[in-house]
């Protein structure tokens, strides 16, 4: 099995890092991974935040986890009110991709889930593991969202598309089955 294939099929979504940072080589391989997307007529309207500062990526968590807590029905919020709950699984670096809030490609974000599964591979490639994470939507459309959006660097008028978390997997899990009837072909 080639080299792609054989990371598209070995990925799995991480949830346990140790705390060892990226190496400035490791990064930019995701980087250059991420830019290398296609996107809709090469309009390239995405941004990418690595954020790797701990105390920031922990304060959003709990942010994150307490807004969950207040908004979820009794039954579904218990895994927020767990005092180890940590939305980025307590990695040590995040990629949050922004797309402008207001844009005329109605792909833009096919785009950055493209670049994101591309930064997915190039971690597994590299012996990395990552995971994607949606679930950071609900803070930045909070009121606290305009702060996030600051502190991690999003240009003016962008708003939150997706976040990966990348760092040195602590745990492994095997595939999820796939469902029946998922492909049909017409020839």
């Amino acid at each position: 099995m080639n080299e792609v294939l054989k990371a598209i099929q070995d990925r799995r979504s991480t949830r346990g890092f140790n705390d060892v940072q990226l190496t400035e080589a490791q990064l930019r391989a995701l980087i250059d991974a991420a830019l290398a997307s296609p996107t809709a007529r090469n309009t390239q309207m995405w941004h990418f935040s690595v954020v790797q500062d701990k105390q920031l990526l922990d304060q959003f968590s709990r942010d994150a986890a307490e807004l969950m807590a207040a908004t979820m029905p009794a039954g579904s919020r218990g895994r927020f009110e767990d005092k180890d709950f940590h939305l980025f699984y307590h990695a040590p670096t995040v990629i949050f991709i922004s797309r402008p809030q207001e844009c005329s490609n109605r792909f833009v974000e096919v785009d950055c889930g493209i670049a994101c599964e591309n930064i997915a591979l190039a971690a597994q490639s590299m012996g990395l593991g990552s995971v994607i994470v949606g679930m950071a939507m609900d803070l930045f459309l909070s009121e606290r969202g305009e702060h996030y959006k600051r502190a991690f660097g999003f240009p003016e008028g962008y708003g939150f598309s997706i976040a990966i978390v990348v760092g040195n997997n602590t745990v492994t899990k095997e595939a999820h089955p796939i469902g029946e009837g998922k492909v049909n072909i017409v020839r």
